[in-house]
This record gives structure tokens, sequence and C-alpha cells, in this order.
């Protein structure tokens, strides 16, 4: 470009006076104003010039603070309506069963298992947002949190140590299970050019059929007392976690089911997930490995091996999903172990735009939906109507925030072209000063 130093040639001092200032092309000096008008620009692509699905999976949306909280409450006004739309169509009165599920949902006994669902949805959203950062689609969440469910429940059946070292050697071995069955993805990424979302989907298929075979009651499982369910040994009074009940009862709070005592467990990936991302020099060079690999590598950065790191990393949070049932619940694997949480995950994940807080109300509102839907069959409504509800919900968030992204991006260019514009007219001025 023509404005561009040489370093060989630098320009002259502004006050040389034998010496005119340099003219620049009437084409590169003035923009053409409806191109202005338009918000249009010929500079190169930046990083908001990325795809829209990217910039989707990747949490980019409105920067400004009105548009961070005005977009999710327009679009869930929007979704509301579709869904009363839709509630009507099937001959329901829209207004009834929205009463119904909210009246429900905020019960003492309801509280306590959007809680403890939502504990399990946010892991999952976590876990996924850690690839979707980087523009990774690890699909294999579900897979990952359940190989790691199962041997680590396996191995805390078969281990009696005191606490708290039987829950921290479970809680560890589940992440290590789920880092490595993820890391397998990364590795056939970087190394043959596998695809995530295919490696992660079949590995997935292939977590399921181990965890058949192994689930016998000749290798891992044992038959349960008095039932024909197949699962692995319990695991052992040292080494369960005990709800929060007695915490939340000490500052006034009494509820009647038990809250799974690793809730702050969630609470505490959140916020480490949220500081390593956004304040350290590994978040950063996460975010620009997936935004540019080629620019990543050129500042020094080894995009390879940040894909298999990050892979690694969502794995190892995938692997926590099933801690809260397993060690605060059910204590033991088996055949009724909650599943799907992964896939879950994935839209709850989209829902918050990969931001800690953002997936947190995501959890929560999926959570509300899903231990509301048992009241609709009791108004003669399906409950299958809310599975419609939380694709509609997602779809309508993901559309509004693409929207608002490309109407502030446009303001953007709007305003470079103006500044642009003007800066020269400026430098004109100076120019013919100085003569």
């Amino acid at each position: 470009m023509s404005d561009e130093k040489d370093p060989e040639h630098p320009a002259p001092p502004a006050d040389t006076p034998d010496r005119p200032a340099p003219q620049k092309p009437e084409a590169a000096e003035e923009p053409d104003a409806a191109e202005a008008e338009r918000g249009e620009s010929s500079a190169p692509e930046g990083p908001e010039d990325v795809p829209a699905w990217k910039a989707i999976l990747q949490g980019k949306g409105p920067r400004g603070l009105a548009l961070k909280f005005g977009a999710p409450l327009v679009a869930l006004l929007i979704s509301l309506v579709i869904t009363m739309i839709l509630l009507r169509v099937t001959g329901a009165d829209p207004f009834s069963a929205v009463q119904s599920m909210v009246e429900y949902g905020t019960t003492d006994n309801s509280i306590v298992d959007i809680l403890n669902r939502a504990t399990r949805y946010y892991l999952s959203a976590v876990a996924v947002a850690i690839g979707f950062r980087m523009g990774l689609l690890n699909i294999g969440v579900d897979g990952q949190y359940r190989l790691a469910a199962f041997l680590a429940a396996a191995l805390g059946g078969a281990l009696t140590l005191p606490a708290p070292l039987g829950q921290f050697l479970v809680i560890v071995a589940a992440m290590v299970v789920g880092g490595v069955w993820a890391a397998i993805a990364g590795v056939l990424k970087v190394t043959r050019g596998v695809s995530e979302v295919l490696s992660t989907i079949m590995l997935n298929a292939i977590a399921t059929g181990l965890i058949a075979y192994l689930l016998h009651k000749d290798r891992l499982a044992e038959v349960s007392p008095g039932s024909n369910n197949i699962a692995t040994p319990q695991i052992p009074e040292d080494g369960r976690v005990g709800p929060l009940n007695g915490f939340l009862a000490s500052i006034g709070i009494d509820l009647p089911g038990q809250v799974y005592g690793l809730l702050p467990l969630a609470v505490v990936i959140g916020v480490v997930f949220w500081i390593v991302i956004n304040f350290t020099r590994f978040g950063f060079d996460l975010k620009v490995s997936g935004l540019s690999p080629s620019a990543a590598q050129a500042s020094g950065v080894s995009a390879r091996r940040m894909i298999v790191i990050t892979m690694v990393m969502s794995g190892a949070i995938a692997g926590l999903i099933g801690m809260p049932e397993l060690l605060g619940a059910s204590y033991e694997y088996s055949l009724n172990f909650p599943a799907g949480l992964g896939f879950t995950g994935i839209t709850v994940a989209l829902l918050g735009r990969n931001h800690p807080f953002g997936i947190a109300l995501a959890a929560l509102l999926f959570a509300f939906l899903d231990q509301s839907s048992d009241v609709l069959q009791a108004v003669d409504v399906p409950k299958e109507i809310v599975g419609v509800m939380q694709g509609v919900v997602v779809l309508t968030v993901v559309i509004v925030y693409e929207l608002m992204r490309r109407w502030e991006i446009r303001l953007q260019q709007r305003a470079v072209a103006v500044e642009l514009a003007t800066g020269h007219d400026l430098a004109a001025e100076t120019s013919g000063s100085a003569k």
C-alpha cells in the first residue's frame, strides 16, 4: 500500500521546505461515499470477520452492555411467543400450561432437582465451551463422561480409602480417563487430519460398546441384590460426598431433598475457566489459535499442540460431569446412570455464549424446563413439547445474537469509515498550512 513506511527509505520530516509532501492517489485517499454509508471496508479480514458459525461457537456477540443483556431477553421473549403459538396449535391452553410449569418448577422439591440437574448441565457445557473457544467441536463429551464415570465407579467400589483420599482418587481418575479419551481425537486431528467431529462421534460409539462389555457380572460389575440391574460395586461411605443441605440450613435455606455436595466444584470450575480464558497467556494463545492457526504459528504458538491440549482439558472437565451423581446419589454406575448429558451441554454452551455466567443461566433454564415438563401431562400437554421449546429457545437466541453481532460490526465499520475520511481531511489541511 502507498501509505506504508519503507524502513530503508524513511520519509523526510514534515517541515522540509524544498520537498512537497507525498501525494496519495485519490482512490486511496477519498473513500467512496456510498461505500462509507454502507459501512463497508476494503481492509483485510480481522478477528470479527470470521464465519458466522465459527463466531457463534467462539461465543462472539454484541459487545455493548445494553446489547449483551438486551439480546438474550429479546430472544427469550420471541421464543416464548413462538412456544405459546405451538402450544395453541396442539390444542392446549398456552397460558395454563406455562402457569402450571412455573408453579410446579418453583416448589421446594423441584428447586432441589433443578439445582442438581443444572450442576451436571453446567459441567457438560463448560467442557464443550473449552473446545468451542478454539473452534473445536468436541461432540464426544457424552462418551467421555460416561466412560470416565464407569471406570471411576469401578475404582471407587474396589478400594476402601479414608476420606478425603477416596473422593479425591475417584475424581482424579475420572478426569484422567476423560482427558485421555478426548486426547485420541486431538492426536488424530493433528497427525492425520481427521475431523474431531467424526472422531469424537466414533469414540462415543466405542465408549458405549466398551462400557457394555465391561458392565458384566464376570468383569467389573455385579448383579444388584433383589433386582436384575447390573452395576459396579457400591462406593463405601468414606468415598462418598455428603449433601449441601447442612451448609444451606446453617444460612437459613431449608430444602427437603438432597443437594449435590459437589455443586461448589462446578462453581470453582466455572471461575477457573473464566480466569484462564480471559486473564492468562494460555487463554490468549487458545483464542488466537482458534481464530487463525497461521497467525498463532507466526507468533510462536504451536496450533497443533494447542489442539491436543484443548481436547485434553475438555475431556478432563467432561470426566467431572458424572461425579455429582456418582459420589452424591447413586454411588454406583448402573444401567440407570444418566446419559445424554454431553449433547445437552452443547446446546447449553451455545445458549450461554461460552461465558461461565451465561452458561449458568442457560443450565438453570434447561433444568427448569426438564423438571417442569412432568406437570404438562396434567394439563393434557405431551411432555415432549419441552424438547421443542428448548430447540426454539436455542435457535432464537443464536439467530438474535448473530443479527446483533452483524449490526454492531456494521456500526463499527461505519464509524471507522467516517474516522478515516476525517483523518484524510485533517492531513490535507496540515499539509496546506505547512506550505
